[in-house]
C-alpha cells in the first residue's frame, strides 16, 4: 500500500494557510531494481511526447537526482509557422502566471513545470537589431515546451524514486478539494502502475546500415574563410571575438534513444537529456550551464579554452597545465567571464555579483575545458524571465561584442542555427529556472542526426587550428553514433535480421496466417510485442509468437505449450523443437522452450 504525501487533511490545511493552487503530491518506492532509461521506456511508451534529464556533476559524479516525464497536459509552440509568434518568454511566462506553488519537504523544488528549448534564433526577439532574413534548412519551431505536472524523479543517493503529480485548483470547496486531490493521486497510480510492469517495452530499432559519412554545410574551406573574415573585423576594432560555427549531417537508421544510451555512458555529463518531440528528438549531453534561478539568486556558468583529453595519466595532467597556462585561452576564458558578469549584472542587485570560481578544469570523455562561475541577487523588479532574456545567448556561442558579433556571424552563416547554441531545461512551478548551453546536442530529424559546433576566433587565431577545435568538439557525439550503429548492426546479423523477418512473414501469409498489421507495418523485430502476440489464423490452431530482446535470444514460434519452430539466425531455416530441448549453444548460454517461454540457462546444466 502506497503512502501519498502530503495527505488530503495536510492539503486542506496547506490551502488555508498558503492560499496555493498548485501543491506537489508524492509517493516513494524503491528504486534499487529500476533505472532510468528502463524507468523512461515504460512511461513513455504509449506517449508522443517525454523527456528524461540527467546529470553527471564535473563529467566524473553522478547528479543527486535523475528526472522523467511524458504525456504534458498542454504543448507551447513558438514561431514563424506557429499559431502562437514572437518572444516565446512572454508566452511562457503568461502561462505560468497564476501558478501559486507551495513547496513540500522531502523532495527536490523541480516537480513540474515547462520542459523544453529555446532555439538560438529567438535572439532576435530579445535583441532586435540581430533579426536577419536567414535560410530555415529545419523548419522547427523557434521554442517547443511540454507542460508536464507528472513526474518521476529518481533519487540516486538514497536509491529512492518518487512519482510526483500536483493538486492544482483555486476552489477552498472542502468537496472540490477531495474531488481534485483523488484526481492527483490517481495519476500517481496509473505512472506507478507502468512503472511496476513485468516487462519493459524495446526500442523499435530499424535496420543499420554501416559507413554512412558525415557532410558539413560549409566545408572546411568555408570555415576556414569564416575565421579570415571574423579576424579582419577584430583587427579592424569591429569586435574582440566571435564564435562561428559549422554543421554535420550524418544519416543513420538508428532510433534516437539507442543513440542516447550510448551517449550518457561514452560522455557522462552536467546536462545530459533526451526530448522527444514526435516528429523530432534532440539527445545531447551538455556541460554548460547557460541560466539558473533558485531563490532569486541567477547563475551562469561561461565555459571556454579546450584541449584533447590525454591517453594516459601524465598526458592528461600535462595537457590541463597547458590548457590554464596558455596566454591566448586565459585572456579569452576572462573576456568571456566578465561577459557573464555583464549580463548578471544588468538584473541583479551589483553589490551581490561575483565570481563563484575561477578557471577549473573540468575533464569530459574527449575533451577538457576552462570552466568558472558567477552568480548574483535579482533586483526587487525584475524576473527568472528577466534574467533569461540578460543572459541569452551566451557570450561563449556568440562572442564580444554581443550584439555585434552576432550581426556578423549571421551574415556568414546566413542560416538559422536552430537549437544549436540555444537553451535547453526548465521553467517550472517554483519560480526557478535550469537550463543548459545546447551544444555537444544531436538533432535528429528524418533519419538524420544533425551535429553542430563552432569556436571562439580572436585576433591570433589560425584557421586550420580554429576548424580543427570544431572537429574535436563534435567528435564524442560522431563517436556516438559510430559505435551505437556497430553495436546494433552485430546484434542484428547474430539474431533475428531482417530479412528474416520478411521471410517469416512470407511463410505466414502461404500458410493463410494473417500477420499482424503493427508488426507488417514497421518490419521491426524490435517493435514486436514480448507477450500476448498471437498471429491469426483462418484454420483452428493458433500460432504464439514468442519475443526476446535479440541481444538475448533468437526468435522462437510455438503452435502449443509443448512444441515449437526455432528460426535458425544464420540460415532463416525453421527447425522443429520441442519442450526442454536444447536450442543452442554458443559456448555462453543455452537456450530451452519451457512453458511457451524462453529461458536461459548455463551451459553446464543437463539438457
Amino acid at each position: 500500500m502506497n503512502t501519498f504525501k502530503p495527505s488530503l487533511q495536510e492539503i486542506h490545511e496547506i490551502i488555508k494557510t498558503s492560499q496555493g493552487n498548485t501543491i506537489p503530491v508524492y509517493t516513494q518506492i524503491p528504486a534499487d531494481l529500476l533505472t532510468p532509461v528502463i524507468a523512461y521506456l515504460r512511461i513513455s511508451t504509449k506517449s508522443q511526447f517525454s523527456f528524461l534529464f540527467e546529470s553527471v556533476i564535473g563529467g566524473e559524479k553522478i547528479g543527486r537526482y535523475s528526472f522523467l516525464g511524458s504525456d504534458p497536459y498542454k504543448i507551447l509552440k513558438t514561431g514563424e509557422n506557429e499559431a502562437i509568434k514572437g518572444d516565446p518568454l512572454i508566452a511562457l511566462e503568461e502561462e505560468l502566471r497564476n501558478v501559486k506553488f507551495v513547496p513540500i519537504p522531502g523532495i527536490p523544488s523541480f516537480t513540474g513545470g515547462a520542459i523544453g528549448y529555446i532555439a538560438y534564433d529567438c535572439v532576435k526577439y530579445f535583441e532586435p537589431r540581430t533579426a536577419r532574413e536567414l535560410d530555415d534548412p529545419f523548419g522547427l519551431p523557434d521554442s517547443f515546451f511540454l507542460f508536464c505536472d507528472t513526474l518521476v524523479i529518481f533519487d540516486h543517493i538514497y536509491q529512492l524514486l518518487n512519482v510526483v503529480s500536483h493538486y492544482r485548483s483555486d476552489s477552498t470547496d472542502p468537496k472540490v478539494i477531495e474531488y481534485q486531490y483523488r484526481r492527483t493521486v490517481e495519476k500517481i497510480r496509473r505512472v506507478l502502475n507502468l512503472l511496476q510492469i513485468d516487462h519493459t517495452p524495446s526500442v523499435p530499432q530499424g535496420e543499420i546500415h554501416l559507413n554512412q559519412s558525415c557532410t558539413s554545410n560549409v566545408g572546411k574551406t568555408g570555415y576556414e574563410n569564416f575565421v579570415t573574415q571574423l579576424k579582419k573585423h577584430i583587427k579592424d576594432g569591429d569586435i574582440i571575438q566571435a564564435v562561428p560555427s559549422q554543421r554535420l549531417a550524418r544519416p543513420t537508421n538508428l532510433h534516437p534513444f539507442n543513440v542516447y544510451r550510448h551517449l550518457r555512458t561514452l560522455n557522462p555529463s552536467p546536462y545530459m537529456f533526451y526530448l522527444d518531440f514526435k516528429d523530432y528528438q534532440i539527445v545531447g549531453a551538455s556541460p554548460e550551464l547557460l541560466v539558473k534561478v533558485e531563490n532569486d539568486i541567477v547563475y551562469t556558468h561561461p565555459i571556454a579554452g579546450t584541449r584533447k583529453r590525454g591517453k594516459t595519466k601524465e598526458e592528461d595532467e600535462k595537457l590541463a597545465e597547458e590548457l590554464l597556462n596558455d596566454p591566448k585561452e586565459r585572456a579569452e576564458h576572462i573576456m568571456l567571464v566578465d561577459l557573464g558578469r555583464n549580463d548578471v549584472n544588468r538584473i541583479c542587485q551589483p553589490k551581490t555579483v561575483k565570481v563563484d570560481s575561477l578557471m577549473q578544469v573540468e575533464k569530459f570523455s574527449h575533451v577538457m575545458h576552462i570552466v568558472s562561475q558567477v552568480s548574483g541577487k535579482l533586483r526587487p523588479e525584475k524576473n527568472r524571465f528577466d534574467a533569461f532574456r540578460s543572459i541569452f545567448p551566451a557570450s561563449t556561442v556568440s562572442g564580444a561584442p554581443k550584439i555585434r558579433a552576432m550581426e556578423l556571424i549571421a551574415e556568414l552563416e546566413r542560416e538559422k542555427r536552430g537549437v544549436y547554441a540555444g537553451a535547453i531545461g526548465h521553467f517550472d512551478f517554483a519560480n526557478s529556472i535550469d537550463t543548459c548551453l545546447t551544444i555537444r546536442t544531436m538533432l535528429f530529424k528524418d533519419g538524420v542526426a544533425y551535429l553542430q559546433a563552432g569556436g571562439g576566433i580572436v585576433y591570433d587565431s589560425i584557421e586550420e587550428e580554429e576548424y580543427q577545435e570544431t572537429i574535436n568538439k563534435l567528435k564524442s557525439n560522431v563517436t556516438c553514433i559510430d559505435e551505437a550503429e556497430q553495436y546494433y548492426y552485430k546484434l542484428q546479423q547474430k539474431f533475428c535480421s531482417f530479412s528474416t523477418l520478411q521471410s517469416l512473414q512470407n511463410a505466414f501469409i502461404n500458410e493463410e496466417f494473417i500477420f499482424p498489421a503493427a508488426v507488417h507495418k514497421a518490419m521491426n523485430y524490435k517493435s514486436i510485442a514480448r507477450k500476448g502476440l498471437h498471429l491469426q489464423s483462418q484454420r483452428p490452431t493458433v500460432l504464439h509468437l514468442l519475443y526476446c530482446d535479440p541481444s538475448d535470444f533468437p526468435l522462437v514460434l510455438s503452435r502449443s505449450l509443448n512444441e515449437g519452430v526455432f528460426i535458425d539466425p544464420q540460415t532463416n531455416r525453421a527447425k522443429k523443437i520441442t519442450k526442454n530441448s536444447a536450442l543452442v549453444d554458443d559456448g555462453q548460454f543455452t537456450i530451452r522452450v519451457k512453458n511457451c517461454w524462453l529461458e536461459c540457462v548455463s551451459t553446464n546444466a543437463a539438457p
